[in-house]
């Protein structure tokens, strides 16, 4: 088996192995993926044939994401995952590696020096009505990005991702697919307090990254996101179970839990201010 980083064109199988696994990605999560790192999306062929990948993107000097480890049905139990996640592993070596598994699968990553730290929840359904909440304050402005925005948008997101990634941020939150992706970003008194993505998947519509200040905030965003979408579609919303102010908020919006992801971490964490994470950006790269 050849195991190499793959084109975004050769990639697209592996978001549709994902799909098939139920994981539903983002219609146009791809392109915004390859600004994080582009080498960091590898396949394994054999003879001509794409059968597993993994994605092991890296962010800064010292951090790494870990997602998309999936093998084809038909050459499973048969050693080629475990090559392609050896090479993953070697491509992040040195340092920290996260990742959001599935919970069953908790024992096999342990093997391979990862540590629980806590749990992802998905939780989904109707977009819930938000006109009998609290209205929004009258100086905190829920607006589209400007480009004076960005420098506290980072800053804000480096908080809460722990490192910088603002190649793969400033396309996810404006690049092109504007059909697909819409953000939003909230102002008091001239200084950045939240900002989030709404954006189209295969099923309903994704909300992430959705970090804010405090809850209520974070409330206003999202009611503002889902005024750009059809009514009576379906919302998801990834949430960090430590910040028990955010699995509030997503029962408030009348979300169930759906499942539940564990996130793992191959060496020292970075340190984030998880009270400010509603919502985590994807469970593919953190």
């Amino acid at each position: 088996m050849d195991i190499r980083s793959a084109t975004q064109s050769e990639f697209q199988t592996a978001v549709r192995w994902a799909t098939n696994e139920g994981w539903n990605p983002g219609l146009k999560d791809l392109e915004a993926f390859y600004k994080a790192d582009p080498d960091g999306f590898l396949i394994g062929i054999i003879d001509g044939e794409i059968v597993g990948s993994i994605s092991v993107v890296k962010y800064g000097d010292d951090y790494g994401f870990l997602g998309f480890y999936i093998v084809a049905l038909k050459f499973r139990g048969q050693g080629f995952g475990l090559q392609i996640w050896n090479a993953g592993m070697d491509y992040l070596k040195g340092r920290t590696i996260g990742l959001d598994g599935v919970v069953e699968q908790q024992d096999n990553y342990r093997k391979s020096g990862f540590s629980y730290a806590y749990k992802n929840t998905r939780f989904q359904g109707a977009a819930p009505d938000l006109s009998s909440m609290s209205k929004p304050a009258p100086e905190l402005q829920i607006r589209s990005i400007l480009p004076n925005d960005y420098e506290q948008i980072l800053k804000l997101d480096r908080e809460c991702f722990g490192v910088a990634r603002d190649d793969f941020l400033r396309f996810w939150l404006t690049g092109a697919a504007a059909e697909y992706r819409q953000s939003k970003v909230a102002v008091l008194d001239e200084r950045v307090v939240g900002f989030s993505t709404i954006r189209k998947c295969v099923e309903g519509f994704k909300i992430g990254p959705l970090f804010a200040d405090h809850a209520m905030i974070a409330q206003q965003l999202v009611g503002v996101l889902i005024n750009e979408i059809p009514g009576q579609s379906t919302i998801i919303l990834d949430v960090p179970e430590p910040n028990h102010e955010a699995v509030a908020l997503a029962e408030r919006f009348e979300l169930e839990p759906v499942f539940t992801t564990a996130r793992m971490y191959c060496g020292t964490p970075e340190n984030v201010k998880i009270e400010k994470i509603f919502g985590i950006t994807t469970f593919e790269l953190g």
